[in-house]
């Protein structure tokens, strides 16, 4: 009886969760086109977040270019299809891989900074001091946020995307004597439209959800000290689950209109 309660409950909460997390979203694209616009607050947030996260990416790329073709290497050798090396790993890099992992990687930086920057702000007040002095804070905090996470991580995904491509090319260039051109010539060659338009419309997908349950977990984050660790906790957690189901999502529709 004990187990189908709390089985109970926490499907409660689930859902609970999910409805509010939905007006919170809702309220975002209710309020991002009403003036005033704070583009200062944006750009600030944008170099923020793609400036401290740009070391994490390139190092995170660089290994992952580096991993998949020598792990990869030694089965396409016994296939006799090590040509088709920078192919395989253009493709899976650009469509999935790199997007993929690049999110992850910000949700665990953004999504926890955002959630313990509000939190914090949230727990010592000042969230209510701005809305007692007249301004907005669901403008100035949240939209803002949303909006630069949005608008910053296709770029740190193509970039990263370029990281591990070089780093598979390397590899190539040092165990298979393949020119840097000759690599990257391959790949390009191998990609089309079809694999680079979802893999950045998908990105901007990524780049909100993380903004908005980072925003989401430390707006409303309990008082108290340890409702700081709760909301950076739950935001990385919450954020990397519903970048999973995003992707899903766009690699059913993409295959969809593939198959169209």
């Amino acid at each position: 009886m004990g187990n189908t309660a709390t089985s109970f409950k926490g499907v409660k909460q689930f859902f609970t969760e999910i409805g509010d997390l939905s007006y919170f979203a809702a309220r975002f694209f209710k309020e991002v086109l009403k003036p005033p616009f704070e583009f200062k607050e944006l750009l600030r947030q944008c170099y923020q977040m793609g400036n401290r996260s740009l070391m994490l990416v390139t190092v995170t790329g660089f290994i992952i270019g580096l991993v998949l073709t020598l792990q990869s290497r030694p089965t396409l050798i016994q296939f006799g299809a090590v040509s088709w090396m920078p192919n395989m790993v253009g493709i899976s890099i650009v469509r999935e891989i790199g997007p993929v992992i690049t999110a992850l990687i910000c949700a665990g930086r953004i999504a926890s900074g955002i959630g313990a920057e509000l939190g914090s702000m949230r727990v010592t007040e000042q969230i209510d001091a701005m809305e007692v002095s007249g301004t907005n804070p669901f403008k100035y905090l949240v939209i803002t946020r949303i909006m630069a996470t949005t608008l910053m991580l296709p770029i740190l995904v193509i970039y990263g995307d370029l990281v591990a491509l070089y780093g598979s090319a390397l590899v190539e260039n040092l165990k298979g004597d393949v020119s840097f051109q000759l690599y990257f010539n391959t790949v390009f060659d191998a990609l089309s439209f079809s694999d680079l338009i979802p893999a950045t419309i998908k990105s901007f997908f990524f780049g909100f959800a993380i903004g908005l349950v980072g925003c989401y977990k430390g707006y409303y984050s309990k008082k108290g000290t340890a409702g700081v660790g709760v909301a950076a906790n739950t935001a990385v957690v919450m954020a990397s689950l519903l970048l999973f189901v995003v992707d899903f999502i766009a690699v059913f529709i993409s295959d969809i209109f593939y198959e169209l």
